[in-house]
């Protein structure tokens, strides 16, 4: 029984062994990404029920992804084979420092082609939670449709819903559209989990408490901005505010993944009946565990492993 529900693309990822330029690069390791398989393999690792909904294709990355999200014990009965296209997929360049270098292929794809009616197959039984980021809605408008009817779904049972806006600024026709359809988006969600530069995009700020305020105003019942490495902007509807801090790390090694590592310390504290000042602490702690390791999702922790680097640091 799944406590909690997600939506995404799911794809097969490419991740170079050598520190060259994509197009020198001769071998490669295999990986699966995308920003709910990664907030999926973050809360089962902790020991939470996810499914994951979504569609991949009839080909050898499609079955891997199937096979990948069960062995790591997420629910993929909804996640459908579209036969007719193929399932999406990344290059990733490997730096020495920095953002690497990302390439996709996803235009056309399986996932791309989801339609909203597959939802009406929904399990809601034991449903605690819904998290939707902004790359769905980018993908097709049938995509957009299932994003919004998703948190519609949610909202009317009672389930809380998240939503991390996740820019993919190239996946749009324009900004105006984008910025249009993610805050329509945010407006359904009760946690919204913005940073702090999609705040620039989405409301013309930089400012923490006015981005945390655009959301709030618009029905939030809490906004927590990541501001990089010194942690978060954290703002509810019942008036708490404040900062919190982020987590030393010596050495970045893969800065992908840090935003959905910090979206699964917060909505794991939330669900465990943490306050949202600990959550808040906590999704800092698992964004910077992401980036000391090679991968999207490798470096998100297990429970005894999270517990040791947070005390670590205390």
């Amino acid at each position: 029984m799944a406590e909690v529900l997600t939506f995404g693309e799911p794809m097969g990822l490419m991740v170079a062994d050598e520190v060259k330029p994509l197009k020198d690069v001769e071998h490669f390791s295999r990986y699966v990404c995308g920003a709910e398989v990664n907030f999926s393999v973050g809360l089962s690792r902790l020991g939470h029920e996810v499914a994951y909904i979504s569609q991949v294709g009839p080909d050898p990355f499609g079955e891997h992804i199937r096979d990948f999200l069960a062995e790591n014990h997420i629910d993929n009965r909804y996640v459908k084979v579209e036969p007719k296209y193929m399932t999406g997929m990344q290059l990733k360049a490997k730096v020495a420092e920095g953002d690497p270098l990302v390439v996709n292929y996803r235009k056309g794809s399986a996932f791309s082609h989801f339609q909203p009616s597959e939802l009406d197959g929904i399990d809601w039984k034991g449903v605690r939670h819904v998290h939707v980021t902004g790359i769905s809605a980018a993908l097709s408008e049938s995509c957009r449709e299932a994003a919004g009817k998703l948190m519609d779904l949610a909202r009317a049972k009672g389930v809380q819903v998240s939503f991390d806006p996740n820019l993919r600024p190239a996946l749009w026709p324009d900004k105006q559209e984008m910025v249009r359809v993610l805050n329509g988006l945010a407006a359904k969600a009760d946690i919204v989990l913005p940073g702090v530069g999609e705040g620039e995009t989405l409301m013309g700020s930089r400012d923490p408490e006015k981005i945390a305020d655009f959301y709030l105003a618009q029905g939030a019942k809490a906004v927590v901005v990541k501001v990089g490495a010194k942690g978060s902007f954290v703002k509810t509807s019942d008036g708490e505010c404040f900062d919190s801090p982020g987590f030393r790390v010596d050495h970045v090694v893969d800065t992908v993944g840090a935003g959905d590592g910090f979206a699964v310390g917060t909505i794991s504290a939330l669900l465990e009946g943490k306050t949202i000042r600990e959550a808040a602490r906590r999704g800092a702690a698992i964004g910077a565990l992401a980036v000391m390791v090679e991968g999207d999702n490798e470096g998100l922790p297990d429970r005894p492993k999270l517990e040791a680097f947070m005390s670590s640091q205390q």
